[in-house]
């Protein structure tokens, strides 16, 4: 399977294909790739964020993806992360594996993820290649103000629970290429793209510092993230199904298909995050700051009431959450 969607091409060298698509001129960096070590220098009084996330072919993407996409959601995941912590990004390393070095697929690649990183205003200042199964790995730098990231751990019963964008997407599309839903045309084309090119929400996560007590992003379903959440600050939460925000395309589908795309879907790379009810005002003047929806979706309560989803706000007959779990690499189809 790896590398079978792929255009062939002439084979490049390990040194030429880094010259060629992945050696982009630094300018924030003290130094970029071609040494040893990159070097970086966070502004005084801020703190360095560093994340780690890998794409593998047949775990993470199919091999059908346009080389471009994948050159942007490799990038775009990483950042997701950033934006969890209310970072700014600074930099970022790329290991890849290929199992063939060739132009034809090596441009485009590169073409999508450099524009993302310019985008946003980070450098590729190094990492490694090698042959074999198809793979990219990231890791992202960023900085932020000493005692201000976002973190998991700081969600406090009272608090409203927040979610940027739509949610179920991504998961609508994997089920449109296993042909257990039917999508039209327009609708495959809308929720591929939201698989294959998520937006991280980069604004927002630095918008919501001082103002969110909790955050997280969405890349293995609501459900699992949100217990992320639960289990770092020690509280339980109340979701409302029918809050959560979906497209049109999503709405359409069975009832029984959107409460799986939205509560187990993954891929979605939102923010979910934690925020005082007298900060109501605050976090939609932050969201509106970063040109980003954001939806309120329940509460965080106590630590002994656990996790329920409600059909909605003031029903009393939660939703049964029995085999419902985030996506585990080593457990999850």
């Amino acid at each position: 399977m790896p590398g079978g969607g792929h255009n062939r091409g002439m084979a490049l060298g390990e040194f030429d294909l880094i010259e060629t698509f992945f050696r982009p001129p630094v300018r924030r960096a003290v130094l970029g790739g071609g040494d040893d070590c990159a070097l970086l220098q966070p502004a005084a009084g801020m703190q360095l964020a560093v994340s780690t996330d890998m794409l593998v072919e047949g775990r993470h993407f199919l091999s059908t993806v346009a080389p471009e996409h994948l050159g942007h959601k490799a990038l775009a995941v990483n950042l997701s992360d950033l934006a969890a912590c209310g970072a700014e990004p600074m930099a970022f390393t790329l290991a890849l594996c290929l199992p063939r070095a060739e132009a034809a697929f090596l441009a485009p690649l590169a073409r999508g993820m450099l524009a993302l990183a310019e985008q946003h205003g980070i450098e590729l200042v190094g990492g490694d290649t090698t042959a074999g199964p198809l793979a990219l790995s990231i890791t992202v730098l960023g900085q932020v103000p000493a005692g201000q990231a976002l973190l998991r751990s700081g969600a406090s019963p009272g608090d409203e629970l927040w979610v940027s964008g739509t949610l179920g997407d991504a998961r609508l599309a994997l089920e449109g290429f296993r042909g257990t839903v039917c999508l039209p045309g327009d609708a495959f084309t809308q929720v591929r793209r939201a698989m294959e090119c998520p937006e991280p929400r980069v604004a927002l996560g630095q918008a919501l510092r001082g103002v969110a007590s909790a955050a997280i992003d969405l890349s293995d379903g609501l459900l699992g993230d949100l217990r992320h959440v639960l289990a770092r600050s020690g509280v339980g939460a109340t979701l409302w199904l029918d809050a959560l925000p979906r497209s049109a395309w999503l709405a359409a589908q069975p009832a029984a298909v959107q409460q799986q795309c939205l509560l187990g879907g993954g891929d979605d790379y939102e923010l979910l995050f934690t925020a005082p009810a007298a900060a109501s005002a605050a976090v939609q003047a932050a969201a509106a700051r970063a040109g980003t929806p954001v939806t309120r979706i329940g509460a965080i309560t106590p630590a002994a009431q656990g996790l329920q989803v409600l059909p909605q706000a003031g029903s009393d007959a939660p939703l049964d959450l029995s085999g419902w779990a985030g996506f585990d690499h080593f457990r999850s189809a």
